[in-house]
Order: structure tokens, then sequence, then C-alpha cells
């Protein structure tokens, strides 16, 4: 079942998303996991048939346009979802009302807080995406029944910690080449490219300089000497080609 994910983002949610996460008849879909393109990579990936079938019953098929938030930091944590395609951002909101990007989402990857109290940041699409949904009190009901899922979650978290020191030491000593270079490194092994090798960045210049702690002004400039040395190449608005990888890398190490 293929469905719009349409709530208001400022109206009342809790009685909404209740009723969307009403388990139908079906779930996603018979063959629907068969056919899934991250069936290997996603957290369901240990279970067996059987299993991966009654998973599915509790879940939802969900459709993200750009823009959309499935998520709302400090709500009640009521869903959990797998990303199918696309790329989502987790955000946060300062004191004086300014979003932060804390993290981004890719395809396979796992979003929401399993058996947790609330959502810790907002989830939002950045792209169109495709997500299953599941309630979180239902997977959670699963999660225990099924040690196989608890241990991918385990090591999923455990990989998320390994990534966010990484990403403290690219913020704590860093410069700024070493920075931009780092993050177009996580984004050419994390989306993938079209036939003539460009992917298409999910941030404005803007969002990637919050995101490393420079101004605009920075990160543009560290893109056109990457650029002007032949290191990447631009396609439009967002599009990046890496020429040279290797060079990339080194930069990123500071070499």
């Amino acid at each position: 079942m293929d469905m719009q994910f349409d709530l208001a983002q400022k109206a009342p949610r809790d009685a909404e998303m209740a009723a969307m996460m009403t388990p139908a008849a079906g779930g996603c879909g018979a063959g629907y996991c068969d056919r899934c393109e991250v069936r290997d990579q996603a957290i369901c990936a240990d279970l067996n048939p059987q299993e991966r079938a009654a998973l599915n019953r509790i879940g939802r098929r969900v459709t993200l346009q750009a823009g959309q938030t499935v998520m709302w930091e400090g709500d009640d944590s009521m869903v959990v979802a797998n990303v199918i395609e696309g790329t989502l951002k987790l955000a946060t909101s300062t004191g004086d009302g300014r979003e932060q990007i804390v993290g981004v989402v890719y395809a396979s990857d796992f979003i929401g807080r399993p058996f947790g109290a609330r959502t810790p940041h907002s989830v939002t699409a950045l792209t169109d995406a495709r997500l299953c949904l599941y309630p979180r009190g239902a997977f959670d009901g699963f999660a225990r029944e099924h040690s196989q899922l608890e241990h991918r979650l385990l090591q999923r978290t455990l990989d998320d910690l390994d990534r966010m020191r990484a990403w403290m030491l690219l913020l704590g000593r860093k410069n700024a080449r070493e920075k931009v270079a780092s993050f177009l490194l996580d984004m050419s092994r994390r989306l993938r490219a079209d036939p003539d090798g460009v992917i298409d960045l999910p941030l404005s210049r803007q969002q990637i300089a919050d995101i490393l702690g420079l101004t605009i002004e920075t990160v543009s400039r560290q893109i056109s000497d990457m650029k002007r040395l032949g290191v990447i190449a631009l396609a439009g608005r967002r599009g990046v080609r890496i020429c040279d990888a290797d060079r990339l890398e080194s930069m990123a190490e500071g070499a």
C-alpha cells in the first residue's frame, strides 16, 4: 500500500499519526519485501522470509515529497522507519529558534527512536523519499521477539556513534578545505551517481555551511578552488562529479 504523507506541519499531529499507522491488511503489500531495493542493507536484512512478512504486516509504505516532515522534535515517539529511497535531514532547534542540521540519512538507513518516549529531532525529506513506516510500539514488540533485529539495531547504533566521533573530529580539528572535501567524499559514497558520474547534492550551500560550521562564502570558495584544480566538476545548481578521488581524499586528510 503506497500513500502520500501529507500531514499539516503545524496542526495537532498525534491523532492523525495514530490513525495513519493503524495497520491495514496486507501491510506494505504482498511481495514488497522481495522487490525492496535495500532489503540486504536495511535492519531487516537478517530476517527470514516469514519474519519479513510478519514485519511487513505491521508497516506501511509512505511517500514523502521534498520538504515534508515525518517526525517532529519533542513529539511522542510514535513511528520508526526504514529509508527505502531518498535523503532526509535530522534537525533540532536552537534556543533562538534557528534550525541546526545534526545529521543526514540515506537509503537503507533507519530513523526514529525505538524503545524511546520522545523524538529527539525532526526528520524532514531533502528529496522525494520512500519509507517503510512502522508504529513504534508494534515495532518494539516485534524487535523484542527477534534477537537478530535487536542485534542489527545495536550495530546501527554503534555505527552511528562511530560516525558522530568522526564528525566531532571534523568539526573540531579540520580546516575549511578538509571539511568540504570530507563532506563531498561522504556524499559520493552514500549517493548514487548518474551515468555521467554526477551526484546531485541534497543540501544547499547554506545548509552545507551550517553542517560544517562554516560560512556560505567559505564553502563556495572551497568548491570553486576544487573545481579550478580539477578535483571536481560542477553540473547545474547542485550537481558534482568527482574527477580526482585520490586528491580529494588527500585534501580531506590534510595531506
